[in-house]
């Protein structure tokens, strides 16, 4: 169960960062919008990563898995993860600080708006199908397979509530030049993992 744990923040804290144009805008709404707005927005991917968590989970039991899936999973997977983290690294950012956060906001509408940005990502599946891949090789059990992604969404809306939060606090000291710096340290982060998945699946098969 701890190995549950582990692997479900370890996702959650991949995910919250994987998406670029989902994690600006959560922050970029936060920013113009308010806290509210924002949070909105991130409850909104969360219903959209648990409806492409059951597509991914209902999806498997009509496939037996083989360990050579791994190989494949580990290898595509990783040259996925690559070039998003170097589409983070060239990627820039703008905000409208002449916004007022403080106005009447349609919450639906921001929780909509994050549902349809997730989902119509093609990022955000594969991303979960990798993750399936690697908790089919770690976990045994449902009950544990379905912890692991209970840990990974709580863990991705605590990130994202606090992105929010401090994003609309500190509105006015966050310039899009530190925004493009954390773009580029996300990017880092994933190159590096990226760079261990597709080096320990070569290192393991070939």
């Amino acid at each position: 169960m701890f190995e549950a744990i582990l692997l479900g923040m370890g996702a959650g804290l991949i995910s919250s960062f994987l998406t670029g144009p989902v994690f600006f805008a959560m922050i970029k709404t936060s920013i113009e919008r308010g806290f509210k707005a924002g949070f909105s927005l991130a409850i909104g991917v969360i219903i959209s990563d648990i409806v492409l968590i059951g597509l991914v989970l209902f999806g498997s039991q009509f496939l037996k898995y083989q360990d050579s899936f791994d190989k494949y999973v580990g290898i595509i997977g990783g040259i996925f993860l690559l070039a998003v983290g170097i589409y983070y690294l060239l990627s820039k950012v703008s905000i409208n600080y002449d916004t007022d956060p403080l106005s009447k906001i349609n919450k639906r509408g921001y929780l909509l708006k994050g549902f349809l940005m997730c989902i119509l990502t093609p990022s955000t599946l594969m991303f979960w199908i990798i993750v399936s891949g690697i908790i089919s090789v770690k976990l045994d059990k449902l009950d544990e397979k379905l912890f692991c992604f209970f840990i990974a969404m709580a863990t991705q809306l605590t990130i994202d509530g606090f992105k929010s939060y401090y994003s609309s606090k500190l509105r006015h000291r966050i310039k899009e030049d530190t925004l493009s710096k954390l773009n580029k340290v996300a990017g880092v982060i994933i190159i590096l993992f990226a760079s261990w998945l597709i080096y320990k699946t070569y290192h393991q098969y070939y």
